[in-house]
C-alpha cells in the first residue's frame, strides 16, 4: 500500500541524504472513544485507512531516527473539484436548498484548513534547523468541533445561504465503514514550541469554495 510502501522508501531516502521528513498521519490512528488524544495515546484505528496510516508511521520512525509525524483530521482547502475534500463536498448539498438532505450529526470533527497545515510543516522546518532533537509524534488541528451538519450549516453561514433543507441525523451510521466519534488531537505539544496557524473555519471555507458559489457562476454568465 501507497501509505506504508512508499512511505518506507522516502523514509529509507531522507535519512540517507539527511533530509528532514514529516510524514502526514491521520486522526484515525485514535478510535475516537477517549479523546482529546496525546501524541503518546495508544492508537487504535477502527478502519482499513487508519491501520494503513499507523503502519505508514511506525515504518518511516523505524527507518528514519530524524523524521516526524504530523497527525492532522479532516482537512479542506483549494479544490479543483469539490469532490476531492471530505468537506468541501458536502457544499452542492448546501447549495441546492430546494431538495431536503440529511447530514450525519453524530461524529465529532475538527476541519482543518490545509494552508495551516503548510504553515505548520513550516515551521517545524525551520525549528529542526535551529533544533536537531526536534522529532517524532506531533498533532495539528483546527479547534472548532463540529459535526457534518454543523460543518455545512457553516458553509451556509459563510456564504448567506439558508440551511433550513438540511436534516441533522444524530443516530450512530449503521452498515457503513467505522469511524471514531470524537478522534480530537491535543496540539500541545507543538503549541509549546511556538508553532502553530489556525484560519477560523468560516473564513477557510470562504476563501476555499468562493469559485464554486453557483450564484456567482450565474451572475457572470448573465453580466459578462
Amino acid at each position: 500500500m501507497l501509505n506504508v510502501g512508499a512511505s518506507e522508501n522516502l523514509a529509507k531516502v531522507a535519512a540517507a541524504v539527511g533530509a528532514f521528513l514529516i510524514y502526514i498521519s491521520s486522526d484515525y490512528v485514535f478510535d475516537g472513544t477517549n479523546p482529546p488524544y496525546k501524541t503518546d495515546s495508544v492508537p487504535n484505528p477502527l478502519n482499513l485507512y487508519g491501520k494503513t496510516k499507523l503502519e505508514g508511521e511506525r515504518v518511516v520512525l523505524q527507518n528514519n531516527d530524524g523524521a516526524a509525524v504530523l497527525r492532522v483530521p479532516v482537512l479542506y482547502g483549494d479544490v479543483e473539484k469539490i469532490e476531492e475534500s471530505a468537506v468541501t463536498i458536502m457544499f452542492d448539498k448546501v447549495q441546492h436548498s430546494n431538495k431536503s438532505a440529511n447530514m450525519d450529526h453524530w461524529q465529532q470533527r475538527f476541519p482543518t484548513y490545509v494552508k495551516d497545515v503548510a504553515s505548520v510543516c513550516l515551521q517545524m522546518a525551520e525549528k529542526k534547523l535551529q533544533d536537531p532533537s526536534l522529532k517524532g509524534i506531533f498533532h495539528w488541528s483546527g479547534n472548532e468541533q463540529m459535526t457534518k451538519y454543523e460543518i455545512a450549516c457553516a458553509m451556509a453561514d459563510a456564504f448567506n445561504l439558508p440551511c433550513s433543507h438540511l436534516r441533522p441525523i444524530t443516530d450512530e451510521p449503521v452498515g457503513a465503514t467505522p469511524r471514531p466519534w470524537n478522534p480530537q488531537l491535543d496540539c500541545s505539544r507543538l503549541e509549546a514550541l511556538g508553532i502553530g496557524q489556525r484560519t477560523p473555519f468560516r473564513a477557510g471555507i470562504r476563501e476555499s469554495l468562493w469559485p464554486f458559489l453557483v450564484e456567482k457562476k450565474w451572475q457572470q454568465t448573465i453580466f459578462h
